[in-house]
């Protein structure tokens, strides 16, 4: 199925990458939608955006197989995070927010699985093999051939 295991690690990658990134996106539609974030100023327009960039994400990181989609996965993952925790901490748009609730801590893994696997996605596909296995294309030797 997979004709060598860097070809593996990079579907793979991309698949968790995509998954953490859709999982994130449908964690803050439930909060945005659900639980009545739309009704905080700021808040509300910055979780209505994160929705929409991470189902646009994680349907490209699937769709297009280079190490740019894979980095901006990362990317959204880490930005999202640490927003969480600068919100956590010291508040962001005044707006304390809990680090324990159910809702909280799926959106912190699916992030950091984001993270993880869309950098590993990153550099499999930004780095060449070293090495192929497989022959070179065998020539005729130039004093073989015909003179024209």
């Amino acid at each position: 199925m997979y004709p060598d295991v860097r070809t593996f690690l990079v579907d793979t990658s991309r698949a968790l990458a995509s998954a953490g990134v859709l999982l994130s996106a449908v964690v803050h539609l439930d909060l945005y939608a659900v639980q009545g974030f739309r009704d905080i100023h700021t808040i509300g327009v910055l979780f209505l955006l994160d929705v929409i960039g991470g189902l646009v994400l994680g349907v490209l990181v699937l769709v297009w197989r280079h190490w740019f989609s894979a980095l901006l996965a990362a990317g959204f993952g880490a930005v999202t995070v640490a927003a969480f925790w600068i919100s956590v901490t010291r508040g962001l748009f005044g707006i304390h927010e809990t680090a324990g609730g159910s809702a909280q801590v799926l959106a912190a893994i699916a992030e950091y699985v984001a993270i993880v696997f869309g950098l590993t996605a990153t550099v499999a596909l930004w780095t060449r093999p070293a090495l192929s296995l497989r022959p070179a294309r065998w020539r005729r030797p130039a004093r073989w051939r015909r003179a024209v």
